[in-house]
């Protein structure tokens, strides 16, 4: 599974979301919005942070620890 934060670099929300990925132990990376040009336009983001997972934007905000508890839950639990 490959999950990337995109988000500004002064993204407040942004720590929040990688501590909570964490205690998911869910590995992630971190792209900027200022130098990623390319994913901002292939993504259409226009806000931040925003979550993709497998080249899908599935959060385009600060997901609920709960949102994020049961995202990824049901996604591990899909059949491979």
């Amino acid at each position: 599974m490959d999950v990337t934060i995109i988000a500004t670099k002064s993204c407040t929300h942004r720590k929040n979301l990688e501590k909570e990925l964490e205690c998911l132990r869910i590995p992630y990376h971190v792209c900027f919005v200022e130098d990623c040009a390319d994913l901002v336009k292939k993504y259409g983001i226009r806000h931040s942070p925003n979550l993709v997972v497998d080249d899908e934007v599935v959060f385009r905000k600060q997901p609920t620890e709960v949102e994020l508890h049961a995202f990824f839950q049901h996604k591990n639990s899909k059949p491979t």
